[in-house]
Protein backbone atom coordinates (compact mmCIF):
# COMPACT_ATOMS: atom_id res chain seq x y z
CA UNK A 1 0.00 0.00 0.00
CA UNK A 2 1.18 3.62 -0.69
CA UNK A 3 0.81 6.69 1.17
CA UNK A 4 -0.37 9.70 -0.20
CA UNK A 5 3.21 11.16 -1.14
CA UNK A 6 5.50 7.89 -1.80
CA UNK A 7 6.65 7.80 -5.26
CA UNK A 8 5.60 4.58 -7.16
CA UNK A 9 7.77 2.15 -8.23
CA UNK A 10 7.98 0.95 -11.71
CA UNK A 11 7.99 -2.47 -13.05
CA UNK A 12 11.52 -2.97 -13.13
CA UNK A 13 12.39 -1.37 -9.61
CA UNK A 14 12.78 1.81 -10.50
CA UNK A 15 11.88 4.47 -7.51
CA UNK A 16 13.01 7.84 -7.29
CA UNK A 17 16.72 7.37 -7.46
CA UNK A 18 16.31 4.72 -10.44
CA UNK A 19 17.32 1.59 -10.23
CA UNK A 20 18.95 -0.36 -7.00
CA UNK A 21 22.02 -1.92 -7.66
CA UNK A 22 23.38 -4.47 -4.43
CA UNK A 23 26.53 -5.82 -3.56
CA UNK A 24 26.29 -8.83 -1.98
CA UNK A 25 28.42 -9.50 1.64
CA UNK A 26 30.79 -12.04 0.38
CA UNK A 27 31.62 -9.90 -3.02
CA UNK A 28 34.66 -8.62 -3.27
CA UNK A 29 35.19 -5.68 -6.73
CA UNK A 30 37.89 -4.08 -7.77
CA UNK A 31 37.13 -0.94 -9.93
CA UNK A 32 35.25 1.91 -10.24
CA UNK A 33 31.09 1.87 -9.92
CA UNK A 34 28.95 4.61 -11.78
CA UNK A 35 24.89 4.51 -11.75
CA UNK A 36 21.95 7.24 -11.47
CA UNK A 37 20.62 4.72 -8.95
CA UNK A 38 20.47 3.40 -5.44
CA UNK A 39 23.72 1.50 -4.54
CA UNK A 40 23.91 -1.11 -1.72
CA UNK A 41 27.31 -2.36 -0.83
CA UNK A 42 27.12 -5.48 2.24
CA UNK A 43 30.61 -6.70 0.30
CA UNK A 44 33.38 -5.03 -0.34
CA UNK A 45 34.76 -2.70 -2.80
CA UNK A 46 37.86 -1.58 -3.45
CA UNK A 47 37.83 1.71 -6.23
CA UNK A 48 35.59 4.64 -6.46
CA UNK A 49 31.67 4.99 -6.16
CA UNK A 50 30.16 7.90 -8.46
CA UNK A 51 26.10 7.98 -7.80
CA UNK A 52 24.04 10.63 -9.04
CA UNK A 53 21.33 8.75 -5.97
CA UNK A 54 22.31 7.48 -2.63
CA UNK A 55 25.13 5.23 -1.15
CA UNK A 56 24.15 2.68 1.61
CA UNK A 57 26.84 0.96 3.15
CA UNK A 58 25.46 -2.07 4.75
CA UNK A 59 26.86 -3.47 8.68
CA UNK A 60 29.19 -5.38 6.83
CA UNK A 61 30.01 -3.05 3.78
CA UNK A 62 33.51 -1.88 3.13
CA UNK A 63 34.89 0.53 0.64
CA UNK A 64 38.34 1.72 0.06
CA UNK A 65 39.11 4.36 -2.30
CA UNK A 66 36.78 7.51 -3.51
CA UNK A 67 32.91 8.33 -3.24
CA UNK A 68 30.70 10.92 -5.36
CA UNK A 69 27.08 10.87 -4.45
CA UNK A 70 24.02 12.45 -3.92
CA UNK A 71 23.42 11.22 -0.59
CA UNK A 72 24.82 8.43 1.47
CA UNK A 73 24.22 5.83 4.58
CA UNK A 74 26.84 4.61 5.88
CA UNK A 75 26.89 1.70 8.59
CA UNK A 76 30.23 -0.11 7.54
CA UNK A 77 33.50 0.75 7.13
CA UNK A 78 34.79 3.36 4.56
CA UNK A 79 38.42 4.62 3.97
CA UNK A 80 38.09 6.97 1.42
CA UNK A 81 37.59 10.64 0.02
CA UNK A 82 33.77 11.44 0.16
CA UNK A 83 32.02 13.89 -1.71
CA UNK A 84 28.11 14.57 -0.82
CA UNK A 85 25.82 16.50 -2.23
CA UNK A 86 23.14 16.77 0.21
CA UNK A 87 23.14 14.72 3.51
CA UNK A 88 26.30 11.88 4.87
CA UNK A 89 24.54 9.44 7.81
CA UNK A 90 27.16 7.95 9.93
CA UNK A 91 24.93 5.28 11.82
CA UNK A 92 26.45 4.34 15.11
CA UNK A 93 28.12 1.15 13.56
CA UNK A 94 29.67 3.06 10.66
CA UNK A 95 33.59 3.54 10.86
CA UNK A 96 35.17 6.10 8.65
CA UNK A 97 38.03 7.28 7.81
CA UNK A 98 39.44 9.99 4.87
CA UNK A 99 38.31 13.43 4.00
CA UNK A 100 34.58 14.57 3.68
CA UNK A 101 33.14 17.18 1.75
CA UNK A 102 29.55 17.45 2.48
CA UNK A 103 25.98 19.85 2.06
CA UNK A 104 24.73 18.24 5.52
CA UNK A 105 26.51 15.90 8.04
CA UNK A 106 24.89 13.40 10.85
CA UNK A 107 26.77 11.05 13.05
CA UNK A 108 25.05 8.76 15.42
CA UNK A 109 26.66 8.00 18.75
CA UNK A 110 28.62 4.93 18.28
CA UNK A 111 30.15 6.04 15.00
CA UNK A 112 33.97 6.47 14.54
CA UNK A 113 35.59 9.30 12.01
CA UNK A 114 38.96 10.14 12.20
CA UNK A 115 39.83 12.83 9.54
CA UNK A 116 38.96 15.75 8.15
CA UNK A 117 34.77 17.65 7.47
CA UNK A 118 34.38 20.76 4.97
CA UNK A 119 30.30 21.17 5.21
CA UNK A 120 27.79 23.55 4.01
CA UNK A 121 28.38 26.12 1.02
CA UNK A 122 31.91 24.11 -0.02
CA UNK A 123 29.72 21.61 -2.01
CA UNK A 124 28.10 24.99 -4.22
CA UNK A 125 32.09 25.67 -4.69
CA UNK A 126 33.06 22.49 -5.98
CA UNK A 127 30.44 22.43 -8.14
CA UNK A 128 31.45 25.53 -9.48
CA UNK A 129 34.78 24.59 -10.12
CA UNK A 130 33.84 21.63 -12.09
CA UNK A 131 31.95 23.54 -15.02
CA UNK A 132 34.87 25.74 -14.99
CA UNK A 133 37.23 23.09 -15.62
CA UNK A 134 34.82 20.98 -17.63
CA UNK A 135 34.16 24.41 -19.72
CA UNK A 136 37.81 24.78 -20.09
CA UNK A 137 38.76 21.02 -21.59
CA UNK A 138 35.33 21.68 -24.03
CA UNK A 139 36.78 25.06 -25.24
Amino acid sequence: MMGRNSKPMSKNGDGEFGAHNQIAKGTRIQGDIKTEGVLRIDGTLIGSVESTGKLVVGPSGKIEGSIRCNSANISGEVKAKIIVKELLTLQASAKLQGEITTGKLAIEPGATFSGSCSMGGVIKDIALKETDTLAEKTA
